[in-house]
């Protein structure tokens, strides 16, 4: 995988400690939140390769189609991401978002993410298998302003029994 320029370095930077690897991991959910697929994509690096349940690609063009389609279909997503684990450059997140269909039905998607970095911290690989469960709308557990990253106080998907 190619190495990006400094300027394009996303710290917290490789080999993680306990501390960085959880930064990097909040990092990443603010982001997804964000739903900005251009600005998502600067996340990793230029020849990125993704397996997203049964797609494979790789690049940010690719990354950003893929994101602009994704949210084009998953309206109100909400999206929470908590360390699993890690070891020198790789990071394992479990995750779950929420969202609704054109038709108004919503989900709970439940994941489990593999990621590798390069040495100035932009992931190049990215491996995610994704489980889709219908909700009602009474069974949501995300709740904040769409506008912003999940605040501090939200609960986590350990607390929220997830």
């Amino acid at each position: 995988m190619s190495d990006a320029p400094l300027s394009e370095a996303r710290p917290p930077l490789p080999p993680f400690t306990a501390e960085t690897a959880a930064q990097k991991v909040r990092a990443a959910e603010n982001g997804w939140n964000g739903c900005n697929p251009e600005k998502v994509s600067l996340a990793y690096t230029v020849d990125s390769r993704w397996r997203n349940r049964n797609v494979f690609f790789s690049g940010r063009p690719a990354i950003v189609d893929f994101l602009q389609v994704k949210w084009a279909r998953e309206h109100e997503y909400r999206l929470i991401k908590e360390l699993w684990t890690f070891t020198g450059n790789r990071i394992a997140v479990r995750f779950a978002y929420e969202f609704h269909d054109d038709a108004g039905d919503w989900f709970r998607a439940y994941g489990n993410e593999n990621w590798e970095f390069d040495a100035n911290g932009l992931m190049q690989v990215r491996h995610a298998s994704i489980n889709d469960l219908a909700i009602d709308a009474v069974e949501r557990k995300f709740h904040w302003d769409r506008t912003g990253p999940r605040p501090d106080a939200h609960p986590s998907l350990s607390d929220l029994g997830l």
